[in-house]
């Protein structure tokens, strides 16, 4: 196969890479609800639903989710209607989840809700909302690495190939002028992709020299010895950035949109509330964490995790636009069609009813 053929698919198929694997029940796993998330008495369905199916990942960078569940946001909003759970590893069996309707609304990634637009010809979801910027890092071992010139010659992770963080180091790598081949991840720097889970063990067994990676895999690189070397919002206009969103089914917004609004406004409330008590948030997102892993964060993980992310609920259009574009660069994606990708009417509407300034799709919205 030619190798461009490759690269393509690296992106556009991502769901194929051997790096990625389904959660343990179907497509994701079940999350736990919170005890505390009750219906109130007297409280009717949504567009007669019984259930919406939210799923998210167990990141911080997902943590209006985590929040949104853990304080009851979600059921508050949706009212008799159910909110159930599910949560995943990866973007690509997220959107699988998506489009066989295991799940109606979730948050994800850019690259995956790129992936799974172009994949579809546009049919299967639409983002409509945003949730959080930042988290990004590259840590590596301040023995062997003192510059960013001494990036070069050196191995460093990335979480998959053709994923959010591969594709903007790939781009920051041909920024210094350096070759890399996109496909092999060989040239001027070894870029290793390696799941986030295993990167701290592949970082303390040194076979790797550093990593360009999410929350909270880069405090736990820290915690183990690793440098901060760059945050990735320095490259950013305003230092921000799109590295979570909302997506929905096209189906499910069509058909229900009162439930869609209803997560949304959960969604904004839980925004609010996170900014408003950080610390308190940052506990609740870490009891989530706990309840849906079985494993809560140390401090020296999640206190510094937490502050480098920020939450929003701009989807920051045009920088999902410009990840993309660097996709392109990189080899890794045919230019895409993102027009019509975004739709934020509802979110829009929420946000002039909380007296919140609305947001834009950056030209790539339906309305």
């Amino acid at each position: 196969m030619p190798a461009t053929s490759v690269l393509r698919r690296s992106f556009a198929v991502i769901a194929a890479l051997p790096l990625l694997t389904l959660a343990a029940c179907g497509y994701g796993s079940e999350a736990k609800d919170n005890d505390t998330a009750k219906v109130a008495a007297g409280a009717k369905k949504i567009d007669g639903l019984d259930s919406v199916k939210i799923g998210y990942f167990g990141n911080l960078t997902h943590g209006t989710a985590l929040v949104g569940v853990n304080k009851g946001f979600f059921q508050k909003e949706l009212g008799a209607t159910k909110a159930s759970y599910a949560t995943f590893n990866a973007g690509p069996s997220e959107i699988e989840a998506l489009n066989s309707k295991s799940i109606d609304i979730g948050w994800i990634g850019p690259s995956p809700a790129i992936n799974g637009y172009v994949k579809s010809g546009g049919k299967s979801l639409k983002i409509i909302g945003g949730s959080a910027s930042g988290g990004v890092k590259l840590v590596v071992n301040p023995d062997k690495i003192k510059s960013l010139k001494d990036v070069k010659g050196k191995k460093i992770a990335t979480p998959q190939l053709g994923n959010t963080q591969d594709v903007a180091f790939l781009n920051w790598i041909a920024d210094q002028g350096w070759k890399v081949d996109a496909q092999s991840g060989k040239g001027d720097v070894t870029v290793v992709r390696t799941d986030n889970k295993i990167t701290p063990d592949a970082y303390k067994s040194g076979s790797i020299d550093g990593a360009w990676v999410p929350e909270p895999t880069a405090s736990k690189l820290v915690a183990e010895g690793g440098k901060v070397l760059l945050d990735e919002a320095s490259l950013w206009p305003d230092k921000k950035f799109v590295i979570t969103n909302i997506i929905v089914r096209q189906d499910f917004l069509k058909e229900h949109p009162k439930a869609v609004e209803a997560v949304l406004k959960a969604s904004v409330e839980a925004n609010k509330w996170i900014n408003a008590n950080p610390d308190a948030a940052k506990a609740a997102a870490n009891k989530q964490l706990e309840a849906d892993s079985g494993k809560a964060l140390k401090p020296e993980v999640l206190d510094p995790a937490w502050t480098s992310i920020q939450f929003t609920n701009d989807p920051l259009a045009a920088t999902l636009n410009t990840e993309a574009e660097h996709a392109v660069k990189a080899g890794l994606l045919k230019k895409p069609d993102l027009n019509g990708i975004y739709d934020l009417t509802i979110l829009n509407k929420v946000l002039t009813a909380d007296g919140e300034s609305t947001v834009d799709a950056a030209g790539l919205g339906t309305s």
